[in-house]
């Protein structure tokens, strides 16, 4: 299996380019023909994921995320990397309602949508360096069997 298609996008960390971002992926993997489910999925776990790090990996800083995108047969694979502080314990921040900021109403739930939305998960994080999020989701899985069955 080989890479078919990849893009990578770098941009600052400010709120108002969350919506940039999920746009930019769901825009790249329309080349998959996804239903509107999985890409409103994808469009979540990005989102979950970009917020992350402008809210928890640079606090009150301007640095720079970077998404990288790839497509491998029907899988798509999201890369966002921040070179923010970084996650001490990633398996506590990626407990259902842990949330490092309480007072700013945070929910928790990032992780826990990012795990529910993608098919696969991955967190890498060194306190001080950043944090890299790989997530994988393979795109049309199902239909080939819906298509069968229903003939």
């Amino acid at each position: 299996m080989s890479i078919t298609n990849e893009m990578e996008i770098i941009f600052d960390s400010r709120s108002e380019n969350e919506g940039f971002a999920r746009v930019a992926v769901a825009a790249f993997m329309t080349q998959l023909n996804p239903t509107i489910e999985e890409v409103a999925d994808v469009k979540t776990a990005v989102s979950e994921a970009v917020t992350n790090s402008i809210i928890h990996g640079y606090e009150d800083i301007i640095g720079k995320i970077s998404i990288r995108t790839r497509i491998l047969e029907k899988e798509l694979i999201v890369e966002i990397k921040d070179q923010g502080k970084g996650i001490e314990d990633i398996k506590q921040a990626m407990e259902p309602m842990y949330t490092s900021k309480p007072e700013q109403e945070r929910s928790g739930m990032g992780f826990a949508f990012m795990e529910a939305f993608m098919d696969d998960i991955q967190v890498y994080s060194q306190s001080g360096y950043g944090t890299k999020v790989v997530m994988k989701k393979t795109i049309g899985k199902g239909r080939e069997l819906w298509t069968t069955q229903s003939l």
